[in-house]
């Protein structure tokens, strides 16, 4: 097991004991971390902050649960990803992905390194149907391979394939708008 696996281990054991001075320190480690998961996953600042408070609820509760088995950030980004995944389907939505399927057909030209800043990513995200912007997040940011990401969504590994690279076509084509309309 590799040593990144024991990282904050005194924190963690305080705060099982109950110490909310080791809560609140792992709460600064990660926080930050997590927010910005909650908020790709959201697409939403308030719903973000409020998924964030669920998953350290959800973390502390459970963390006598933590084995040591992966490193306790990768044990706390499940659970976020997790808590968020629930709130959107308790909200009773489905899910909506792409539908166009010829639309993206066209091949493409190599595009300029300019057109990929974080910004630029992260505004085309944005504008993304709600199941695609999921799974793109899931798959290109949070690592997930489209087979978890398909247990996580309830959907076949397929689409979560066929959903993901719609997606990034889209994310692509947004940010060509957007370089378009700077010129």
């Amino acid at each position: 097991m590799s040593q990144t696996a024991f990282i904050h281990q005194d924190l963690i054991a305080d705060s099982i004991k109950g110490s909310n001075k080791a809560r609140y320190q792992l709460y600064q480690l990660y926080s930050k971390a997590m927010f910005n998961v909650c908020f790709r996953m959201m697409n939403s600042r308030e719903d973000a902050e409020d998924m964030l408070q669920e998953a350290f609820i959800q973390a502390f509760q459970k963390l006598e649960t933590f084995r040591n088995e992966s490193s306790f950030g990768t044990w706390l980004k499940t659970i976020t990803i997790h808590t968020c995944i629930n709130a959107l389907n308790k909200r009773k939505l489905d899910l909506k992905y792409f539908d166009e399927m010829h639309r993206f057909d066209a091949v493409e030209e190599e595009p300029e390194e300019a057109l990929y800043t974080t910004e630029n990513i992260l505004e085309a995200m944005n504008q993304l149907p709600e199941g695609g912007r999921i799974v793109f997040s899931l798959y290109l940011l949070e690592g997930y391979d489209h087979g978890e990401i398909a247990q996580i969504l309830n959907i076949t590994e397929s689409t979560s394939k066929t959903q993901y690279m719609r997606a990034k076509r889209r994310v692509y084509e947004l940010m060509k708008q957007t370089k378009s309309r700077a010129i």
